[in-house]
């Protein structure tokens, strides 16, 4: 297989595509996305670094439900925001490799 420019050209396309997604990676930080559980009772917000930005709850759940269904909401959120998170960063790496999975760059 013959490439334009050869190796050297390919390995510069490659560095420029790694600069790329770092990038976006570190933007994709500030930007997030929540989700809810229990009819909105409980909301969560993750960022792009799928880390956990916010957790809110409604006052009126912890006055009405025992602890252990609380808790369950409060994961049930979690993870459906860290999920969406994770399907964003996907998203846009995507737009950025050109829906190619390369090894060791995404």
């Amino acid at each position: 297989m013959q490439f334009r420019g050869g190796m050297s050209e390919l390995m510069r396309q490659a560095s420029r595509l790694q600069r790329k997604i770092e990038q976006r990676k570190v933007e994709l930080k500030t930007e997030t996305v929540s989700a809810s559980a229990g009819n909105d009772q409980v909301k969560v917000v993750a960022n792009g670094g799928r880390e956990l930005v916010s957790i809110e709850i409604a006052p009126e759940l912890l006055k009405g439900e025992d602890l252990g269904m609380v808790q369950d909401l409060i994961v049930a959120a979690s993870n459906a925001a860290l999920q969406k998170a994770q399907e964003m960063v996907d998203a846009e790496l995507e737009k950025i490799t050109g829906g190619m999975k390369i090894p060791g760059l995404t």
